[in-house]
């Protein structure tokens, strides 16, 4: 009654099935002999042509399978479609790599119209490949239909979608610091940045930089913190980016943390000066065996700088006090005039640093934000269109107004391997601390081992940078969405309550905007509907 197998050979009995699934028409049936009026509709999130599938897209459709095969067992009639993901940044940057340019290139050296032909030959490159692996592994879809991220019919379901969302009040142009990739040469979402591998511990230069007090300013805590005329007051604000220090356009303390005057040395140069910082972190910089120790025996090269405390104040006492440009390539009478100010931060602590945190709005979140509410201005110069830009331009390299470091790459990792492996080569970071040490506004450079983002594409390090973007209001339902996400029934229930359910409770805005030539920013909008 039964084949009888003398030994288990399962690719050959895989094949046999396979073969049999081919010649009855198996999977047309499983559809057809199931009522319509019972559907379960299934739309495969659709793999990328581009690249040669794995493993693990062998594993996710195992799984997908499961549940279309289950439904089937049940009585549903299980339609699945089957589609190619076209657009995105993998596609670009493999066609660019063909074709011998970047994205500068583009509408200089081959027009927009050649360079998305290229693209469209590009996107369906391993098709065959593909469909060969869909029928070994026995995988249900249709791929005779698929939709496909570049035909007009899937980009105006995109259209019909954003029109419904404008109609609803939730799609609106903003202007935010957002994560930038340099290398890539466009914006990253937060899902981007969560990708496995994007944050690497990395060493960078840090700098530990005097913003030194105008001591020309009225002011209730002046006579507290200048005792003569000739007396260098600063204030000492801590950053991993020293690139950003000639954006800095403010000063931010946390109200209510409390501050200290510490007469001391500067190390660098063995000037004297009285340096301001969050009390709670003064062992972080100062020797305690040191403490009141003879300053009229100190020279410079002592192991030991001597050091003292002369005032205690609260960071809210400190709001208003004025501070000279730190590094004065750019200015104007609106920077003079709302900008250089201590101003409050709800951000700031004392866990690491100096508990004053330097801020350039241009390139953070929490930095544009305080700033706008304290009403200082960013620091920004004018393009060849007369269009403001910040100090960096989108190549991450430093503006010709950066006089000394105008054309220099932010980031070492942005120089090619050669010009890195040259004797002479240091890193802008080391320049721009080499600099404020001859400056006598470097108290402390040293390297620092901390988390990075970098773009998961190019695998370089990642800017917040201003960009004009299109966002949806998605902070607009958050309540619902958190409510709705409670009723699905995870498994692990862990995924929902953790990682997806953390993400949800910290929603922001969903960015749209991509600054590239080929595909559509939304991609995603209609298999998230």
């Amino acid at each position: 009654m039964y084949k009888e197998y003398k030994q288990l050979n399962l690719p050959e009995i895989g094949k046999e099935v396979l073969k049999r699934w081919k010649a009855e028409n198996i999977f047309a049936k499983s559809i057809s002999n199931r009522p319509a009026s019972k559907p379960y509709t299934f739309y495969e999130g659709p793999p990328s042509a581009n690249g040669m599938p794995g493993i693990h897209h062998v594993m996710a459709r195992t799984i997908k399978d499961i549940f279309c095969r289950y439904k089937t067992l049940k009585g549903y009639q299980v339609k699945r479609k089957g589609g190619w993901d076209t657009h995105g940044l993998p596609i670009e940057l493999a066609v660019e790599k063909s074709l011998g340019i970047t994205k500068e290139d583009i509408g200089v050296k081959i027009s927009v119209e050649e360079y998305n032909n290229a693209c469209r030959r590009e996107v369906m490159k391993y098709t065959d490949v593909w469909n060969d692996l869909t029928e070994k592994m026995g995988y249900w879809v249709d791929l005779e239909n698929p939709y496909i991220t570049y035909q007009n019919e899937y980009i105006e379901t995109l259209w019909f979608l954003l029109k419904d969302l404008y109609n609803k009040g939730l799609l609106y142009k903003g202007y935010t610091i957002q994560p930038y990739s340099p290398a890539a040469g466009t914006g990253l979402s937060s899902h981007e940045l969560n990708q496995p591998g994007t944050y690497k511990n990395v060493k960078d230069t840090t700098i530990v930089a005097q913003f030194r007090l105008d001591k020309g300013q009225l002011h209730p805590l002046m006579n507290v913190l200048v005792e003569s005329s000739e007396e260098d007051v600063a204030f000492l604000a801590w950053t991993t980016t020293p690139w950003t220090l000639p954006g800095n356009s403010a000063l931010a303390v946390g109200p209510k943390i409390e501050y200290v005057k510490i007469k001391t040395f500067n190390q660098y140069t063995g000037l004297p000066v009285s340096a301001i910082l969050a009390k709670n972190l003064v062992n972080k910089y100062f020797k305690a065996e040191a403490e009141n120790a003879s300053f009229q025996d100190y020279k410079l090269g002592d192991k030991l700088i001597p050091w003292q405390c002369v005032a205690e104040f609260k960071g809210e006492e400190m709001i208003g006090l004025r501070y000279h440009q730190l590094m004065p390539y750019v200015t104007s009478e609106e920077l003079l005039e709302k900008a250089f100010r201590v101003i409050p931060g709800d951000f700031v602590s004392t866990e690491d640093g100096t508990g004053i945190v330097h801020i350039a709005p241009t390139y953070g979140a929490d930095d544009f934000r305080v700033a706008k509410e304290a009403g200082v201005p960013a620091i920004l110069v004018k393009d060849e269109n007369g269009k403001e830009v910040p100090t960096v331009d989108r190549t991450g390299r430093f503006v010709k107004e950066i006089t000394d470091f105008a054309g220099r790459f932010v980031k070492e990792e942005y120089y090619s391997a050669e010009e890195r492996a040259d004797k002479d080569f240091r890193p802008t970071d080391v320049l721009i601390a080499i600099k404020l040490k001859e400056e006598n506004k470097a108290f402390e450079v040293k390297k620092y081992e901390h988390s990075y983002p970098h773009c998961w594409r190019t695998d370089k390090p990642v800017l917040y940078y201003p960009l004009d973007s299109w966002f949806i209001r998605t902070t607009a339902v958050k309540e619902q969405l958190v409510e709705l996400n409670k009723t699905i029934n995870w498994k692990p229930e862990t995924t929902g309550s953790g990682r997806f359910g953390n993400w949800l409770e910290n929603l922001v805005d969903w960015n749209l905007s991509r600054s590239r030539y080929w595909g559509t920013t939304s991609t995603n909008l209609a298999h998230r509907r």
